[in-house]
């Protein structure tokens, strides 16, 4: 998930409770939850070290609890330094900040879990990626729900009601705007329940609501995260049947024998899902509504299918995936896709996509598409290095 829902969660749950586990609980809190992201660091060596490395030992089990275990102390002694200068007694408590930065540390890698770009929990043994298929990786829901809670919570004074305007303000924007130019679907009803949800907000905190609820508000709130975790999953065991039923029908009508199939959630939309079957020839990606209608094919919509490489082109394929970009991208594509193409110079290139997010030829951002040229002696400088 995006940061900001991970701050967001981390400022729920110490208006929850944690905060009164022990002073600073609540800046730690918003740290721990954020902590496992530290691999951003490596982005710094470069887009595909980046690739390689992102929700890698620091989402593990390992590294989640190492990074838990780790920042209560941080925080415990950098407290007791600042008081010893301030000559007064320290006030934090360490297990109070060790039970925060447990439960929210580990609330990182869950969230990451629920939406399709996936987790790495048992590395460094074992690098499979394992999918939640629950949500899209930014969710307005999960700020509208979790952020509204915050926000009741403590905006208390004018300037923290001015920072909270902004903040929805910009998502505002991003809500109504950005999809449209990321050449994503919105439907009009969810952004007409997002106006409505921040008019309900703002007139729940003019009548004072959290005066009266207090600490419920956001527990009650957290709740009604996991049973909406729930409701997804049941909505999507039905996506995926349909989606298994229409990859069938497309494959016999192809002559291709599935191999498997997922069912990827979309931004904003809990009935429409990105669904992409693998066959014995090809991937088949198209999108389908979980509401109920036809199950056959023609009730998938945006149908494309990539044939996989044969002969000629299948070893181009091979030996472009010896390049260390191509084994990083590999690696972590979970539907990869591959297309051979000549150059104006007769150069053969090879293009990867991974199309959960991406098409061969299509840009190299983020690292869901990759281009492989082979010339007859690869240059130096086009070789990748760790």
């Amino acid at each position: 998930m995006d940061n900001l829902t991970h701050s967001l969660v981390g400022l729920a749950a110490a208006k929850a409770g944690l905060e009164r586990t022990s002073p600073y609980a609540t800046a730690l809190c918003v740290v721990a939850a954020n902590a496992p992201d530290a691999d951003i660091v490596v982005r710094l060596a470069g887009p595909w070290e980046y690739l390689e490395h992102h929700r890698g030992i620091t989402h593990s089990i390992i590294g989640t609890f190492a990074i838990a275990l780790l920042l209560p102390g941080v925080f415990y002694v950098a407290e007791w330094a600042w008081a010893r200068a301030r000559r007064r007694a320290p006030r934090a408590r360490f297990r109070g900040l060790l039970i925060s930065s447990l439960i929210l540390s580990a609330s990182h890698p869950l969230l990451d879990w629920t939406n399709s770009y996936g987790v790495r929990p048992f590395l460094p043994w074992n690098a499979q990626w394992f999918y939640g298929d629950l949500v899209f990786i930014l969710d307005p829901w999960l700020w509208l729900s979790v952020g509204g809670a915050a926000f009741l919570l403590t905006a208390k004074t004018r300037w923290r009601i001015a920072v909270w305007t902004a903040l929805a303000l910009l998502l505002t924007a991003g809500v109504l705007l950005l999809p449209q130019r990321a050449g994503m679907e919105y439907p009009l009803a969810s952004r007409g329940l997002w106006v409505a949800g921040l008019v309900g907000l703002a007139t729940l905190h003019r009548f004072r609501i959290a005066a009266r609820w207090g600490a419920s508000l956001a527990v009650v709130t957290l709740a009604l995260v996991v049973a909406y975790w729930g409701m997804l999953a049941g909505v999507h065991r039905v996506a995926l049947r349909r989606a298994e039923t229409v990859a069938e029908r497309l494959a016999q009508q192809c002559g291709e024998n599935v191999v498997r199939v997922a069912a990827t959630p979309t931004l904003a939309d809990p009935l429409t899902w990105r669904c992409l079957a693998e066959t014995d020839r090809g991937v088949h990606r198209f999108d389908i509504s979980a509401s109920g209608g036809d199950n056959g094919d023609d009730s998938a919509r945006n149908r494309v299918w990539f044939e996989k490489p044969r002969g000629e082109a299948a070893d181009s394929v091979a030996r472009a995936a010896k390049d260390q970009r191509a084994e990083v991208f590999l690696g972590f594509a979970r539907f990869p896709a591959a297309r051979v193409v000549r150059s104006c110079t007769e150069e053969i290139i090879v293009q990867f996509a991974d199309l959960r997010y991406a098409e061969p030829g299509g840009a190299e951002r983020g690292g869901f598409a990759v281009q492989i040229p082979l010339p007859d002696t690869p240059p130096p400088a086009a070789r990748f290095s760790k």
